[in-house]
């Protein structure tokens, strides 16, 4: 049989459908049929449901798994307490902390180029997304909120527990029983110079009960680094430290400030200029550069880095600065050295990174 091809075209289906729609529609109301609701998950979950924050930096949470629930969801921290009962309190403080309004790049060109990008904004210290992570601001400190204890206990009553309550039209449902752990404040990284639980001064890990002994934070030295009297090529190992660096704040500036320094087994200052080849106005993302025989600094904008982006400044998720020099070499060439830090600085302030030479001044003379 041969088909024929019907003049009922789409257009003329879709008149006749809308009657038919709209009857249905007025069948719902008529009959007092309750509205389609949204689908809650039965397995709504979390990957982590014990967070272990470090204080004062900006740290997302969470990894939880909707289980196809209908969007968008409504969470809320519920029941924030400590393991005796105490109702918990310090989390949910309110401060002002940095939220970025536009795209920060890396060619910015001045402080406030920066801070026109981002703005003071007043919110709990820690706090519940509308997608579902955790996160604790930059703004917390050892002071508004008590870390774990030093002497690396976890007694029940002094843990922070919470629960989650999610809800959609579907209706609602509680995860209970997180955890929050905070470690105190590492304002700066590396931090392995620094004690986890107390804050102090690190052991030497290859010495710990000798209380006369610390532990370094290690540059990167390349090149043709060398002993100004034994000729001796620096390295940097467990057993010998030839290079160390320190990132401390210094009294005097005007809070935004980064300062480098160098120094000798002396503790005398080295003149930065030694380090001839350095890119100085490229070292850091930082604007007013100031060169005096004692240190460079640079009107910096904290946190460093201030995001997590590649720029010309960063490797990885570190601000990235290297010192170069060279000399001249047997022969009437040059012999190059270089040495540096990948850094982090959490906390706004003053800071300044010391590159100390412990055992020997390095060689800048010419052969």
């Amino acid at each position: 049989m041969k088909m024929t091809k019907s003049k009922f075209g789409i257009g003329k289906a879709a008149l006749f459908l809308l009657p038919l729609l709209a009857g249905l529609s007025g069948c719902r109301e008529m009959f007092d049929l309750p509205e389609e609701k949204d689908y809650l998950g039965k397995n709504l979950n979390y990957s982590d449901m014990v967070l272990e924050p470090i204080l004062g930096r900006t740290t997302v949470m969470g990894g939880f798994n909707a289980d196809g629930s209908t969007m968008p969801l409504t969470f809320e921290i519920v029941n924030a307490r400590y393991g005796d009962g105490r109702p918990v309190t310090d989390l949910f403080q309110v401060r002002p902390t940095w939220v970025w309004t536009a795209a920060y790049d890396g060619l910015e060109t001045s402080l406030e180029e920066i801070n026109a990008k981002r703005k003071l904004e007043d919110r709990p210290l820690f706090e519940i997304r509308p997608s579902g992570e955790f996160v604790l601001w930059g703004s917390s400190s050892n002071e508004l909120i008590e870390p774990r204890a030093a002497d690396s206990s976890r007694l029940t009553q002094e843990i922070r527990y919470f629960d989650v309550k999610i809800s959609n039209t579907g209706g609602d449902t509680i995860i209970r029983d997180f955890q929050i752990i905070p470690w105190r404040e590492r304002p700066y990284e590396p931090s392995n110079d620094m004690n986890y639980y107390t804050g102090e001064v690190a052991r030497d890990p290859n010495d710990p009960r000798n209380p006369f002994k610390r532990d370094y934070i290690l540059p990167f030295m390349q090149g043709d680094i060398i002993g100004a009297q034994s000729n001796r090529r620096f390295v940097n190992n467990e057993q010998t430290k030839d290079l160390v660096a320190y990132i401390r704040p210094f009294e005097g500036g005007n809070g935004n400030k980064l300062r480098f320094r160098f120094i000798g087994p002396d503790s005398a200052n080295i003149n930065p200029a030694l380090f001839n080849e350095t890119k100085w106005d490229r070292l850091v993302h930082g604007f007013n550069m100031e060169m005096t025989e004692d240190y460079v600094q640079y009107d910096v904008a904290y946190p460093i880095p201030l995001v997590n982006i590649q720029t010309h400044y960063t490797q990885g998720n570190s601000a990235h600065v290297e010192f170069i020099y060279s000399r001249g070499a047997f022969g009437g060439g040059r012999s190059s050295g270089a040495f540096g830090l990948n850094f982090r600085i959490f906390k706004e302030g003053d800071w300044e990174i010391v590159f100390h030479f412990r055992n020997e001044l390095p060689k800048f003379e010419d052969e």
